[in-house]
């Protein structure tokens, strides 16, 4: 994982503010977490130390284990109609009403 250019130049330091999650209510916190660790151990100290900050943060922008969670149920849900524990109609939720928001 790269935080800093590999040729520092002003075009660099005037476009590196342009790609963060600042804008977004979800991740923008556990960016802001991750980069003050970052800033106070360094780039490669801070790898090491601020490591579950960073976790936290790829979890939270990629969703990897939301995507596998839904993906095992949904397998779970095949397999419970395959073996007749649940029937056609009941495969998903019934969804809601279309006035209901």
């Amino acid at each position: 994982m790269s935080l800093s250019p590999f040729f520092r130049l002003p075009l660099t330091d005037l476009t590196g503010c342009l790609l963060n999650h600042q804008t977004y209510d979800k991740c923008g916190q556990f960016e802001m977490d991750m980069m003050e660790c970052l800033e106070a151990y360094g780039a490669e100290r801070g790898k090491i130390k601020c490591k579950e900050l960073i976790d936290d943060f790829g979890e939270c922008f990629n969703m990897r284990k939301q995507m596998l969670r839904i993906e095992a149920m949904r397998v779970e849900r095949l397999r419970q109609y395959r073996n007749g524990e649940r029937k056609k109609e009941e495969l998903y939720a019934e969804s809601p009403r279309i006035d209901a928001y």
